[in-house]
């Protein structure tokens, strides 16, 4: 559609509606053709466009006039319903609007009545209340003097109340009504027929332990923390067998004895809430409170059976300025032991040194008497009620062991010079000890399940690795790597000195022997018996007595470790330094073999079954510096000819060589001067 006919016809209608449509056709024919003759051109063009807009016009006029009425007429319909619809929802309104007073009408008699009713409910429950606590009283008066009755509470032990135990007739007083309901707002865990049998026992202790009191010492937690205990314990058969059948009966789950403990650990609560700030600067009063806290608690649990979700001395000690300082006195404490123990005169000698089955490991009294004080620590901070504070405890052993260790190797410096000594070897024993007991923990329980703490607290604070998360994770770490790593470098490092100061001394006493005139040695044949060179007994006697020595100073595991690593370097300074750095005859090789086999593998014999494993160069070389004179020419052919290296490598072990080469077997048959005069 022409955009320009329809904007003009629309521009026709309203000239037309306005009563101006000559003026409109006039300014229409002025702006199309103007002044201008030659624009007469487009009149046809112009009478053209306005007859198909008059046409288009007309169509869109008829199309509207037909539909206008069918809309009208939907309209209509659409109100007339409405209407209805509204009229019948009205009539329906008015139907129930009538029938809700009816019913009103009809239910206020049955209104007034169920006031006064409630009014008289009210009453009742008022009265049935008041009712109640005299009930109770009168009940609680019949229990309290049935506990009179009885001698409550039991001041010495039980064996001499007889009169209570044997008068079961009185406990049927006891109703069961008011031992399960009612409990005192203070304290809701405890049903109120134990707080009623506390009652005198508190007052006992505020009396004692409160105020002015002689028994009220602050430097004597242990008075009032032994008389809780011993409050427990003399009371636990009369509630184990008297009152806690009566629970049972009644299908309570509480249980006597432990809400009676629960009772007399309140008062302990608050006595140790209340002295603990004043001990918290004085380092021994707050040591000995700790101390005898623990020795409170351990009791509690282990011989009266507190359950450890129960509230405890415990949670007192964790609270942070408490714990905080706890910590800190624990350092202190732990530091001053570590002083006396390394200053000891018996530091470095092990207390079971004349007991050789207990004394394997060799251990220096400083070196046990530390792990025993971690192992202390351990027991007084392993029953804290959370995880984040057992590991604070735990960092603080893992500063204990650096630190020790950073002593030791103090100590070990001064000691370099004379390696082989017995503080040395005391100290080394010391570092391997510690190392095994930490290995040995970290398999343990306990230190598995603060493993999985760290490793929880360490995602939160990404304070580590993806692969150390791992490593934690599957167990292949442990809390204590960090601390057995260091002092594995150190063992390593003193038994690498160890065995360096042994290997200058055998390579001193070994001189004669390398300059041994190989080449001019008579034959086996003609000697009526081998012996040992005499140029080779220094070197075998200073290892001997080194070996003795230093079997008698290590542990077995150090002294298995020193003689595989001098052993290595031997045989390598050996083969380098006297075999390779000399020709051989035919008896020059037989005495070579004579004194390797026969005296010098023997030292080892006592250590391993086949030291000559160890001695794997000097071993192959004498094999080959003493093959007979055609295996050695054949040996010789078959390397030099030898197209691949399977062939000569099969070869060579035919004759029993594995761990040389096969160039390093060309020259040792170079070292040869008995061949033939052949020249092969």
């Amino acid at each position: 559609m022409n955009i320009e006919s329809i904007v003009g016809s629309e521009q026709v209608c309203k000239g037309t509606d306005n009563g101006d449509l000559p003026s409109y056709v006039s300014a229409f024919i002025e702006k199309e053709v103007g002044n201008d003759l030659k624009s007469l051109k487009k009149l046809d063009k112009l009478i053209e466009q306005m007859t198909e807009s008059k046409i288009q016009v007309e169509e869109q006029v008829l199309t509207i006039s037909s539909e206008i009425p069918k809309r009208i007429q939907s309209a209509l319909k659409n109100a007339e319903e409405s209407k209805q619809f509204l009229n019948r929802f009205l009539e329906q309104e008015t139907h129930l609007f009538s029938s809700i007073n009816s019913h009103l009408l009809t239910a206020q008699p049955w209104m007034d009545d169920l006031g006064a009713m409630i009014n008289q409910i009210e009453e009742i429950e008022r009265h049935l209340a008041y009712l109640k606590w005299i009930s109770q009283i009168e009940e609680l008066s019949d229990f309290e003097e049935v506990l009179a009755q009885l001698h409550w509470p039991f001041i010495v032990p039980p064996q001499s109340q007889t009169v209570g135990l044997s008068r079961p007739t009185s406990l049927l007083k006891l109703q069961t009504s008011y031992l399960i309901e009612y409990s005192l707002p203070a304290s809701p865990s405890v049903i109120l027929p134990i707080q009623i049998m506390l009652t005198p026992l508190q007052k006992r202790f505020r009396y004692h332990f409160r105020g002015n009191r002689q028994t009220n010492v602050i430097s004597k937690p242990e008075w009032y923390l032994a008389q809780v205990l011993m409050w427990i314990g003399n009371h636990t058969q009369f509630l184990d067998e008297k009152i806690q059948p009566i629970l049972d009966n009644v299908g309570s789950a509480v249980n006597a004895r432990l809400e009676f403990s629960r009772g007399l650990m309140m008062l302990v609560l608050e006595k140790l809430a209340s002295d603990i700030p004043c001990l918290l600067y004085d380092d021994n009063l707050f040591c000995h409170l700790v101390d005898e806290v623990l020795l409170f608690e351990r009791e509690l649990h282990s011989v009266h059976c507190y359950p450890c979700t129960f509230a405890s001395c415990m949670h007192i000690l964790s609270e942070e300025t408490c714990f905080q300082r706890w910590l800190t006195v624990e350092r202190k404490f732990a530091l001053q032991k570590m002083d006396s123990m390394l200053s000891s005169e018996a530091a470095w000698v092990s207390q079971y040194k004349d007991i050789t089955d207990v004394d394997e490991m060799k251990v220096p009294d400083c070196a046990e008497t530390f792990m025993t004080l971690l192992l202390v620590i351990t027991d007084r901070y392993k029953n804290l009620p959370t995880a984040s504070r057992k590991l604070q405890f735990l960092e603080l052993q893992k500063d204990l062991v650096d630190d020790f260790r950073i002593r030791l190797t103090q100590v070990m410096k001064e000691e370099t010079r004379a390696s082989l000594g017995f503080r040395y070897c005391a100290i080394l024993n010391a570092v391997n000890y510690i190392s095994t007991v930490l290995a040995d923990w970290a398999d343990n329980v306990f230190f598995l399940q603060l493993q999985q703490a760290a490793l929880e607290v360490f995602a939160e604070n990404n304070t580590l690795s993806k692969l150390q998360l791992g490593q934690l994770a599957s167990m292949e770490s442990s809390v204590f790597d960090d601390m057995i790593n260091l002092l594995e470098r150190l063992k390593h490092d003193m038994l690498t000195r160890q065995v360096d100061h042994v290997f200058r001394e055998v390579k001193d006493a070994a001189k004669f022997y390398k300059k041994e005139r190989w080449l001019s040695l008579p034959s086996q044949s003609e000697q009526a018996v081998m012996s040992l060179s005499s140029s080779a007994c220094p070197l075998l006697l200073t290892l001997r007595d080194r070996l003795l020595q230093l079997e008698q100073q290590l542990c077995f595991s150090l002294f298995k470790i020193f003689w595989q690593m001098l052993v290595e370097k031997l045989d390598v300074y050996i083969y380098q330094e006297i075999i390779l750095a000399n020709h051989f005859n035919e008896g020059g090789a037989a005495q070579l073999q004579f004194d390797m086999t026969r005296n010098l593998f023997p030292l080892f014999s006592h250590y391993c079954k086949r030291p000559e494993n160890y001695f794997k160069h000097v071993k192959e070389a004498c094999i080959v510096l003493n093959l007979n004179i055609g295996s050695a020419l054949l040996l010789k052919d078959v390397l030099q000819s030898a197209s691949g290296q399977l062939t000569a490598t099969a070869a060579l072990n035919e004759v029993g060589i594995y761990k040389l080469a096969q160039q390093d077997v060309e020259i040792l048959l170079n070292l040869r001067t008995n061949w033939p005069n052949t020249g092969k």
